[in-house]
């Protein structure tokens, strides 16, 4: 058994989205916070992304059972949020941001004592919570007590007590936060590998665009409470237009012609650079195509497509109000 296996769950409703949306909307003392998000989520991991105050916490906490909401409602495999919150517990494993140990609790005992309060009996729970510990590197320190842990060794602690239970969906808020480059690599190695396990689905908030990007298919952008973006990240990327900078030799006026024939935009950066943004159907060897019969070389081609970080920003420029 796998760390990350999930009990026996025969009786739970699996429905084709991950997490449904139901014009979910959450007010704190008569402030919006979510405004009325609606979506069905279907990766096996999804990227939440936003600025600070954007309400990406808050949708974590509603979704796990803290806050509830003031309209509309939220499915989890097909459990409502309102109605079969002790079944969806069942289902979930969270990694918060902040810590959130018991003072003067061995590592293992943690773990365990998480694992009995997601439903499993004192026996499967500590068998668990050792290889939970064993796969997160914290075997050998599982004995000492949480609080002489190193700001890694917490991170580690904190993922290996949202996955002991076998959950079928992992919440992760910040994994990587304060983590040093050899520890970050570690994570993030794990969760990909939790992610290609099939075992469970994830949903990692991060302010970090690279873990996001590294362990991430699909992506949820909020911005001032709204969803203002839900997307595949690679047919995002695909779908997005295609940029080239070209360094030439040789007359362009032909070439130039011959680009804007195409349907392509075309710009003359200087004397003999060209920026162009290719259209669908058009492929960089019709361009090198037009540039022989034009008589001109080139000399140096650089492609780029959207970035993540390209995909965000301009959802901050142009998406929610």
């Amino acid at each position: 058994m796998t760390p990350i296996e999930p009990a026996s769950d025969s009786h739970l409703n699996h429905s084709p989205g991950v997490i449904t949306l139901d014009n979910l909307s959450v007010t704190f003392g008569g402030r919006p916070i979510l405004k009325a998000l609606s979506g069905e989520l279907r990766g096996r991991s999804i990227g939440l992304l936003g600025p600070n105050g954007a309400g990406k916490t808050t949708l974590i906490h509603t979704l796990l059972g803290f806050h509830a909401p003031s309209s509309g409602t939220a499915k989890i495999f097909g459990s409502d949020i309102r109605g079969e919150a002790n079944q969806i517990k069942r289902l979930i494993g969270y990694m918060p941001e902040r810590d959130s140990f018991i003072s003067k609790m061995s590592c293992i005992h943690f773990v365990r004592f998480m694992a009995e309060l997601s439903g499993l009996p004192p026996g499967a729970a500590l068998e668990r919570a050792h290889e939970a510990l064993f796969f997160v590197g914290l075997g050998e320190a599982r004995y000492r007590n949480v609080d002489t842990f190193s700001l890694g060794m917490k991170q580690l602690a904190k993922l290996a007590q949202a996955i002991v239970h076998g959950p079928k969906l992992i919440f992760l808020d910040e994994p990587t936060n304060g983590l040093d480059p050899p520890a970050r690599q570690r994570m993030i190695k794990m969760i990909r590998e939790i992610r290609d396990s099939g075992q469970a689905n994830i949903v990692l908030s991060s302010h970090l665009l690279r873990d996001v990007e590294e362990c991430c298919e699909e992506i949820v952008i909020l911005k001032d409470g709204h969803l203002v973006v839900y997307c595949n990240l690679e047919e995002e990327r695909k779908a997005n237009k295609k940029f080239l900078m070209l360094e030439t030799r040789g007359e362009l006026k032909q070439f130039v012609a011959g680009v804007d024939a195409m349907g392509c935009e075309c710009a003359m950066t200087s004397d003999h650079r060209l920026k162009i943004i290719l259209q669908d159907g058009t492929e960089i060897r019709d361009l090198y195509r037009l540039a022989a019969e034009s008589e001109v070389q080139i000399r140096r081609l650089t492609f780029k497509r959207d970035s993540l970080e390209d995909i965000f920003l301009k959802a901050m420029e142009n998406g929610g109000n």
